[in-house]
């Protein structure tokens, strides 16, 4: 391709909207450009890489054995009530009626499409296992859309439903699919790590993440040397057994006036913040319920949304009316007396000599042991897993780093297919629900994720197999005869062997065009200029930036042998 019949549309600056490197440089690179927030539309150089990306999915996708199809993005609202969660699914659902005043919605996810699609074309176990996918476009009406394709209303994904017989059929579908998004991230070049994950609103037993490690990730991995590693929402770590073999003390009731806060009261009682139990009430359906973690840990909100079995858009902190219907005290919040249902994290069952809120004005209560001082309350894990936390496999101090998901595995089993009556006959001649897997790639975000791992100050360094092109030859003076012949050249015998290059032969000055495609990210830039009659070029790899002068053709057969390793 030549420059001059490109789309070439790189800026100097970014939209001041445009706060981290990925969407700064997809836009100044003059990638993407903003419709609406959350929506974009794809110029030729991004729609290039995304191709490149697909490519790479889909041939190890084909490569396990999945098959693809393509499913429309309009859903009937009929297929979601069958799985229960046209309600439960949240204001992140776009929904609209046609002009018959049927009721639709635009896919976020396909798990009722592919099941209603299964259990009207699948009778028989002998057609199982069976792994369709699709790559195609997903909406989700965030409510804040943010970090350019990192979070959008509108993106591509790769998603795809694993159906076995049974469960054992399941595990090998999973692992199957748990190798093949290993191989499609390593060849995207991606420095990621898998970690246990929570299922959401997709729902199921059993979720893995693969986490492309990144400062800018909106979500927390926890880990330990020893393999063990959960995004923070599914974390655990193990108790500490702090107070547990303390003796216990008669319960005492304190003064504390205008003391609410965890730290307040340790320093008004002159006690360590850990020997406070704190108390968060979220409500649920316009009922309140007590979480109580030690008074230096935090509510894990997603623990909480599973402990009431809801939707995160469906929870909410407590309200003050909501207290005052319940009889409770802001600021002075305690387990005692309370007849709401309380949930106790699990490190926090044990302590003795505990301090909680008294549940009136003013007023702390010391010493108290849950076992004995408590009714009725339910002991599960609660608490955020936080840097230095002990492994629960090794009991080492555990590590954080931030990370962008850019692919799910869950572990549905038949949640859809007992809802939407998919089942099929087993050996036995036995009507049985069928056994699903779901597995997603976020394909603009993984975009997004290799320009975070992959750029510089000087714009973006894309990998050889998803550059929109392999090599640039910047031609300094096009109208030097030795210049420009040594150019077309050298850009017909790459054409010649399958390398996908772009001649600049530009009438602009040598640094406007160096600028460009460093800020585009083409791997291979070739320079011709005054040597050109001696058939010398300079050659610069992308990512180390170091330039080199050296002969046509032994830059050729550099050039032809990085990408024979690529591929």
């Amino acid at each position: 391709m030549k420059a001059s019949k490109m789309l070439l549309s790189t800026l100097k600056e970014a939209p001041q909207e445009a706060q981290i490197a990925s969407h700064i440089l997809l836009i100044r690179a003059g990638m993407i450009r903003k419709l609406v927030a959350g929506v974009y539309n794809y110029l030729p150089l991004g729609l290039k890489v995304l191709n490149k990306i697909e490519k790479i999915i889909r041939e190890e996708m084909d490569n396990s054995g999945a098959l693809e199809i393509l499913s429309s993005a309009i859903q009937p609202k009929e297929l979601w009530e069958e799985s229960g969660r046209w309600n439960k699914y949240g204001p992140e659902l776009f929904r609209f009626k046609d002009r018959h005043e049927r009721e639709f919605c635009l896919g976020p996810t396909h798990e009722e499409i592919f099941t209603n699609l299964v259990r009207n074309e699948i009778k028989s176990y002998k057609s199982l296992p069976l792994n369709i996918y699709q790559i195609q476009t997903k909406y989700r009406d965030e409510v804040r859309p943010r970090f350019g394709l990192i979070r959008g209303r509108e993106f591509i994904m790769k998603d795809a439903y694993s159906f076995d017989l049974d469960e054992k059929g399941l595990d090998e579908s999973y692992q199957n699919m748990y190798h093949t998004y290993s191989k499609i991230f390593d060849r995207l070049h991606l420095n990621y790590k898998v970690v246990l994950a929570d299922t959401g609103a997709i729902g199921g037993s059993e979720s893995h993440q693969f986490m492309a490690l990144s400062d800018i990730g909106e979500s927390n991995i926890i880990y330990c040397n020893c393999g063990y590693a959960a995004d923070e929402e599914k974390a655990t770590c193990l108790d500490d057994i702090y107070k547990n073999d303390a003796q216990v003390e008669n319960i005492e009731e304190v003064y504390t006036p205008n003391v609410k806060t965890i730290s307040e009261v340790a320093s008004y009682l002159n006690v360590l913040e850990k020997d406070i139990a704190k108390a968060v009430l979220y409500s649920y359906n316009g009922k309140p319920s007590m979480f109580l973690v030690r008074g230096d840990r935090d509510v894990n909100v997603v623990k909480v949304c599973n402990a009431l079995n809801a939707a995160e858009h469906e929870v909410y902190l407590t309200t003050s009316d909501e207290l005052n219907k319940y009889h409770l005290v802001e600021g002075f919040i305690g387990p005692i007396d309370c007849n709401i249902d309380i949930y106790v994290d699990s490190e926090l069952a044990n302590m003795k000599n505990v301090i909680v809120g008294g549940n009136k004005i003013d007023t702390h209560i010391k010493n108290v042991y849950l076992k004995r001082d408590v009714k009725n309350y339910t002991v599960i894990d609660l608490k955020d897993v936080k840097d230095g936390c002990l492994c629960p496999l090794c009991g080492k101090p555990l590590k954080s780093e931030r990370g962008i998901e850019v692919g799910q595995l869950f572990k549905l089993k038949t949640k859809y297919s007992k809802a939407m009556k998919a089942t099929i006959l087993n050996e036995k001649g036995i009507e049985v629900p069928l056994v699903m897997g779901c597995y997603g790639i976020g394909v603009t975000r993984t975009m997004s994720a290799i320009i975070e791992q992959n750029h510089d100050e000087n714009g973006i360094i894309w990998p050889l197999n998803v550059a929109p092109y392999h090599v640039v030859l910047i031609v300094i003076n096009y109208d030097d005869e030795d210049q420009k012949s040594l150019a077309d050249k050298m850009y017909e015998t790459l054409k010649e062997n399958k390398v996908e290059v772009i001649l600049d032969e530009r009438d602009a000055k040598p640094g406007f065009k160096f600028k460009d495609w460093d800020l585009i990210g083409i791997p291979l830039i070739v320079t011709i200029g005054r040597k050109a009659n001696e058939n010398i070029v300079e050659f610069k790899e992308r990512r180390n930036n170091l330039k080199e002068e050296k002969n046509v053709d032994e830059v050729i057969d550099i050039i032809l042998q990085k990408i024979k390793d690529e591929a």
